[in-house]
């Protein structure tokens, strides 16, 4: 497949996706019930896995997004910026935030240095992807979807400069990227 001047082969496909999704999703029912946790989804690229993921839930709570940005085409900027943020009282409660991809840790040790402002009762992160090979700044991860090795990938919500999101399977780029 291809998306502007990259070629992609397939890497995860969807079945095996849901599947875990369903595991952690289990987790998580496990974890959280009787609570009522915030839910904070990091947009963009963790909407596809917060939209399966949340739908498998069997305890109550609430949801709200969130967007912080740091890639430039296929690598990180090293920058961070909050683009849209928290909109709900946290203090006291359970929160669970949801993201696609961890790779440099630089995200979401910003997105985690924000929440924790707000006082949290309890903070717990699930990522669909986590790439330790490129931490930068470690972050406690509680739910991870696939440990995988530094290679750029595309679809199920992850994007090359916008492009790919749709597509239903995760894939990774042929070559040196």
């Amino acid at each position: 497949m291809q998306l502007k001047d990259k070629n992609f082969e397939p890497f995860l496909d969807s079945s095996t996706i849901l599947a875990r999704v369903a595991e952690l999703a289990q987790r998580m029912n496990t974890d959280y019930q009787g609570k009522t946790p915030v839910v904070i989804v990091v947009l963009n690229g963790a909407f596809a896995f917060a939209s399966d993921l949340v739908r498998l839930f069997s305890f109550e709570m609430e949801i709200c997004f969130v967007k912080f940005v740091s890639y430039e085409g296929l690598t990180s900027s090293g920058m961070v910026d909050e683009v849209i943020g928290l909109d709900k009282n946290l203090r006291g409660r359970d929160v669970l935030v949801i993201e696609d991809i961890v790779d440099t840790g630089l995200t979401m040790s910003e997105i985690v240095r924000v929440l924790k402002e707000h006082h949290p009762a309890s903070f717990a992160i699930a990522t669909l992807l986590y790439k330790p090979a490129c931490v930068k700044k470690q972050v406690a991860l509680k739910y991870i979807g696939f440990e995988i090795d530094p290679q750029f990938v595309v679809g199920y919500g992850l994007d090359y400069d916008g492009l790919g999101r749709n597509w239903p399977g995760i894939y990774k780029v042929i070559g040196d990227g």
